[in-house]
């Protein structure tokens, strides 16, 4: 059987872009763009088009109807002045975005989402929709996961989910992947975490949202007062949507 690659970077930075370029790219932005993206599709959003600078994101609004898309998006955490939503999950509910197109925005996850445009696939991964991502990719051939981080630093709630669904497709069936140093780092913390869930009589969803806390997205969340975004983002299978990047066309959308 031929060798089944599965990486794990933590930066978009310590990967070149054409060394993901064929394979599946499962982009994680845990707090909060992968979370907001998953939620806003299920949600019934007609899709959701990312964009690295803000001005580019209010230029495209300005081109379409204004009943047919919400502006989204945040700076330092924080809801971007004249946009209708920030990047918390919960803003994404089905009366605001169903049957809408999402403009969005954010620090470093739709910068993340462009450094993967070469790959075959580009996948949103969360926790909110762990089991759904790792069985959209079980029988790839590789699969890249590559971690948003913040502000150029490596964060632990990207490597948290980037453990989880290297913890999740080695216990497939299919398993036998080749792993890299950091997909077997990022297992570790996934399991210890789990672990620790144990010891304490959670659930791994409640361990995960107190351990978010003392991340440095976390803080940065608790510093504006959005705790209940960590709650939300903790949320393991919340749903079952797998978004795709169809980078010709520049739009995520569940296919």
């Amino acid at each position: 059987m031929p060798e089944r690659r599965l990486n794990v970077y933590y930066l978009p930075q310590f990967v070149p872009e054409h060394e993901l370029a064929g394979g599946t790219v499962i982009v994680i932005d845990l707090l909060r763009a992968s979370t907001t993206i998953c939620q806003a599709l299920a949600s019934g959003a007609r899709d959701v088009v990312p964009f690295v600078e803000v001005g580019d994101a209010v230029g495209a609004a300005v081109k379409l109807e204004r009943a047919q898309i919400v502006l989204g998006g945040e700076r330092r955490g924080e809801r971007l002045g004249g946009f209708d939503l920030g990047n918390s999950p919960a803003e994404y509910t089905p009366d605001v975005v169903f049957g809408r197109r999402v403009l969005f925005t954010t620090t470093n996850g739709t910068l993340a989402l462009q450094h993967a445009r070469l790959a075959g696939r580009v996948l949103v991964g969360a926790i909110v929709n762990l089991s759904a991502v790792t069985a959209s990719v079980r029988d790839d051939r590789q699969v890249d996961i590559v971690c948003a981080g913040t502000a150029g630093h490596v964060t632990r709630e990207d490597i948290l989910a980037a453990g989880a669904i290297v913890h999740q497709l080695n216990a497939s069936q299919t398993g036998g992947w080749q792993t890299n140093d950091a997909a077997d780092a990022a297992r570790r913390e996934w399991e210890e975490l789990l672990t620790a869930s144990r010891a304490a009589g959670r659930t791994a969803s409640e361990q995960l949202s107190v351990e978010l806390r003392t991340t440095a997205g976390g803080r940065n969340l608790l510093a504006i007062g959005l705790d209940d975004d960590l709650v939300d983002c903790a949320q393991i299978d919340r749903l079952d949507v797998v978004p795709e990047l169809d980078v010709a066309a520049w739009r995520i959308h569940v296919p």
